[in-house]
Formats: C-alpha cells, structure tokens, sequence
C-alpha cells in the first residue's frame, strides 16, 4: 500500500517555524520604526507647543509693553531695554533676509557646480575623496566658523573693499554661505547620481557632448533633488544663530544695504533670552519670534514639497 504524501505548504498547511519567525520579527521592526518616528513628530509638535504656549499672552494681547500689531507696525525700532520700549520685527526680518540671500547668493553657485562636478566629470577615484570631504564640513560647530569669519574673513573683505563697516551683513552671509554649502552640495549630489543612466546614454547618443547632456539632461532631470537642496540651505540659513551672531555686527537697523550691520531673529533670541525676566514682556516678544522663525521654516519646507511635487509631476508624470 503505497505511503501518504507529506503536507505541502498550502493554503490550509501551517506555516512553517522559519516564515513564521520572520513574520513576527517584521511586525516587531515594523512597530518599533512607526514607534520611533511617532516620538520623534511628537518631540517636535511638544517643542512648538511650548514655545507657542510661552508667546500666547502676547498673541492674546495680554502684555503691556507692545502688542502683536504694534510688532508689525511703526516705529520700526528695535529697542527692548530703554525707557521707551520698541519690539519692531521688521528690522529683524530684512536683516535676517539680508544675510540669508547673500549666504544663497554666494553658496549656491559654488555647491550646485561642485555637485554637478563630482556626479558628472570627476574621476571615480576623486569622487570618492571630495563628497566625504565635503560632508565632513558639515559636521564643523558653527562657533568655529563664526569665529573665523570673524577673525579673518571680516579683516580682509573691509580691506580689499574699503568698507567703514568691519561687521555687516555681507560679511556675516559670506560666513554663513560656508555652513551651507555641504547641505546644498550633498542633497544636489545625490540628486544628480540618482538620475538613470539611459538619460545620459540616449542623450550622448544623440550627438550631445558631455556638457550639455549635463546642463539639458541631467540637472532638469534632478531639479526636484536640487531645489529640495536650496530649500534645506534657505532653512539652515534663516536659522543659523551663532555665525550672524559673531560677524553681522548686531545692528538692528533698517537698511537694505547689506554693507551695513544687521541682526537676526535667531541671534535676536540667542542674544537677549538669557538676560530678561522670566514671564516678562520682553520674554513673551522672544518666544514669538520663535513662534515666527517656525511659522517661517515650516513655510519654507511645505513650499518646497509642492514645488518638487509639481516637478515631478511635468517632468515623470507621477509625484
């Protein structure tokens, strides 16, 4: 009488031991990663509901010193310890553009072509020593490069260009442009790798040189890459404190002339926080300039991924 056939996996079967270990152990790492991620938007939500909880009596119009309109209106002076009390923003926001459009003017360009070097013309021996170079100056404290620009940058820009000022703003986006440029560098990089090989291939093919194949092919191929790139770098610059800090001079002055000093928000609250009274009105007006500079850099990211999301889309058809 001929033997039974063993079970087969089927349907109706049990699972094996082996596939069912590896089901749980995938539901155990999936739960663990949702676990982490939800701890990390739920630090970042707490940390804005507090600052907003701290800036509240302003926005609700319960200090005496200024209001939320005033903040916004004239006199547009920034003086918080005088007789007279003034809490301006205006100021504050045209000297934190000022900065940021000048460290964008000067680091754009210079990590866009490094980037589009490394990915496009450069050896494969050399790539591999200029993108961790680069990277590793991202991982520079900010004190040290505010202190050199401070220390060098500042002296030798008043002199080859016969400034009054030796801090100002141009000085301290030249300064801040060194901070951003690995951001702005690295995510373009990888942007520019990540276009498909095909592209560069068809276009060669057609009769394209190296050169245009990467100006017309792989860089609108990447855009989307590449303006995530100066979204972070915006960011990073309209939030760096201790750079604009050291080198912008500290003048809350409203000039648009970026040879002259200016002061930040972030530097604004790095400077004053540690000196006003707690629950204060001046403690009140810093929390809402915290308020405003996440307001602002949560603008910034939403405005990128909209922006992406439509280059994608007219580029691959899919956001």
């Amino acid at each position: 009488m001929p033997s039974p056939d063993p079970p087969r996996s089927g349907s109706g079967a049990p699972p094996r031991t082996g596939a069912g270990w590896r089901r749980r152990l995938d539901t155990l790492a999936e739960r663990a990663i949702f676990a982490v991620s939800l701890a990390a938007i739920s630090i970042i939500f707490l940390i804005f509901v507090y600052v907003a909880r701290e800036a509240w009596p302003l926005i609700a119009g319960a200090v005496e010193e200024t209001s939320l309109g005033a903040m916004f209106a004239g006199p547009l002076d920034w003086q918080p310890v005088s007789a007279d009390p003034r809490f301006s923003v205006i100021p504050l926001l045209v000297g934190t553009l000022k900065v940021t459009l000048v460290a964008m003017a000067v680091g754009t360009p210079v990590a866009l072509a490094a980037a589009l070097y490394t990915a496009e013309f450069g050896p494969a021996r050399l790539r591999e020593w200029i993108k961790p170079v680069v990277e590793l100056l991202a991982g520079i404290p900010s004190v040290v490069v505010g202190f050199f620009a401070l220390i060098v940058l500042a002296s030798w820009i008043q002199d080859t260009l016969g400034l009054t000022f030796r801090l100002n703003a141009f000085t301290a986006g030249i300064g801040l442009s060194l901070a951003i440029i690995p951001i702005i560098y690295t995510v373009a990089e990888d942007a520019l790798s990540s276009v498909p090989r095909t592209y560069k291939e068809a276009s060669l093919a057609l009769g394209a040189s190296r050169v245009q194949t990467a100006v017309r092919v792989v860089v609108p191929a990447a855009s989307p890459g590449i303006g995530a790139a100066l979204i972070l770098g915006f960011g990073r610059a309209v939030g760096e404190t201790m750079i604009v800090l050291m080198v912008s001079g500290n003048a809350a002055v409203l000039s648009i002339d970026p040879f002259t000093g200016a002061r930040t928000m972030s530097a604004t609250i790095a400077a004053e926080l540690g000196e006003v009274i707690f629950g204060g009105d001046h403690y009140r007006v810093l929390f809402f300039l915290g308020v405003l500079l996440f307001i602002i850099t949560s603008g910034l990211n939403w405005i990128g991924d909209r922006v992406n999301a439509n280059l994608r889309r007219r580029l691959f058809g899919t956001a």
